[in-house]
């Protein structure tokens, strides 16, 4: 595995309520070119909010994340560089229920300076690549949930980002569709070079990731 780093959490907290919680305390953590790394913890522990920390979508209180050595909030205010860089799929799937399915993969191509044609070509090759080849057209409101999901990963891989950002991904499925999902991204690591951070509270099997951290009460356990 490449030890290059590509994302950096130094010293980082998080306050809520005028300093009174605690959600984020003091982490430091790299995330390597490459890997798939499990955050696993609890619910409650504050896997979500370092997700949001690691991914620019919120600000630390304290300390800094670093993408490839630059402030990653400093990353953020770069057109096109979240879009580029930055994939995100979430539990509750945030599909936009009035639109089809191809649709809802080509919305972060809006953001980019590409052609209508070419924004439904990359569109339709990551549909394809994912196996919805039958459901391009199809509104979501008619997919399963293990459909609705591979639609979220397909958006989040559309623009072709180097990490991928996965809060829960699995915990609105069926174990089959666990599994499904899992392989998923195990496949999209090795074929397409991505970096894969995945939160979660579940305790998949070893062979879906290269490395695992606990967080519990805000804190990385070792």
């Amino acid at each position: 595995m490449n030890k290059e780093i590509i994302l950096e959490a130094k010293n980082v907290s998080k306050f809520y309520k005028d300093g009174q919680v605690c959600a984020i305390d003091r982490v430091s953590l790299q995330v390597y070119t490459g890997e798939i790394l499990l955050i696993r913890g609890p619910s409650g522990c504050g896997k979500s909010t370092l997700m949001h920390l690691l991914g620019g979508l919120d600000l630390p209180t304290e300390g800094k994340v670093y993408f490839k050595g630059q402030p990653i909030h400093r990353c953020c205010q770069k057109r096109g560089f979240r879009v580029n860089n930055l994939g995100f799929v979430f539990q509750a799937f945030y599909l936009w229920q009035t639109l089809n399915v191809i649709e809802n993969v080509m919305l972060p191509l809006l953001e980019l300076p590409m052609r209508g044609w070419e924004r439904v070509k990359r569109a339709k090759n990551i549909i394809n690549d994912l196996g919805l080849t039958d459901k391009m057209y199809a509104s979501v409101k008619v997919l399963s949930m293990g459909q609705r999901q591979r639609v979220a990963v397909a958006r989040a891989l559309v623009a072709g980002p180097s990490i991928i950002l996965a809060d829960e991904p699995t915990g609105s499925l069926d174990s089959q569709n666990t599994v499904n999902i899992l392989q998923l991204f195990r496949r999209i690591n090795q074929e397409h070079k991505v970096t894969i951070i995945m939160v979660t509270h579940e305790n998949p099997h070893n062979e879906y990731y290269d490395r695992q951290v606990k967080l519990l009460d805000g804190k990385i356990c070792t």
